[in-house]
């Protein structure tokens, strides 16, 4: 016998949020670990993407950086600013886990497809530009003082970049979800 409190929480939205979430993270999880990692350099785009906008971005600051050239062959992987030692993005830190969990939460919660359509490329495209902004930090820290470096890569940008990530899901939840 299941209690009733028990049994109103294990409602059937919130089991079908279980579910849907966690079998399609799985789903993600097992794709990308046996195909996409395996058979294909999908993490390398994603890091060279990565790289190259956090160029850009900060040629349009007009902001020297090092010639990378010779290390970033064939994809872009190091970041530096003039004078500094480089950053090095590698697989764990491009955030495609992140991007995957915010896709999977915002399918598993209720909500129109309309709005899950657009919210969810919005939403992943938020999320690479925050990780760019983040690599753009961290270069930024290790040309200043390079032992600031691994405190704020393990904790600093965790903490905000999951916390934007967050605040998307909130922004799911209170505004654009049938479930309010």
């Amino acid at each position: 016998m299941i209690p009733k409190r028990f049994s109103q929480i294990l409602s059937k939205g919130v089991l079908r949020f279980f579910i849907v979430g966690i079998g399609s993270y799985i789903a993600w999880l097992s794709c990308h670990e046996f195909i996409l990692k395996k058979y294909t350099s999908f993490d390398q785009y994603v890091i060279e993407g990565l790289i190259t906008v956090s160029e850009s971005q900060l040629h349009i600051l007009q902001v020297p950086l090092e010639d990378l050239s010779k290390w970033n062959h064939p994809f872009k992987r190091h970041l530096a600013f003039k004078g500094a030692k480089a950053v090095t993005v590698g697989a764990p830190c491009d955030g495609v886990v992140l991007y995957a969990l915010f896709v999977c939460f915002i399918i598993a919660f209720p909500g129109r497809w309309f709005h899950k359509l657009w919210y969810i490329p919005v939403g992943v495209i938020f999320l690479f530009w925050v990780n760019t902004l983040r690599i753009i930090a961290l270069a930024w820290i290790m040309s200043v003082n390079e032992s600031w470096l691994a405190f704020n890569h393990d904790y600093t940008f965790t903490i905000l970049v999951y916390s934007i990530e967050f605040l998307l899901w909130t922004v799911w939840v209170r505004y654009l979800s049938s479930a309010q």
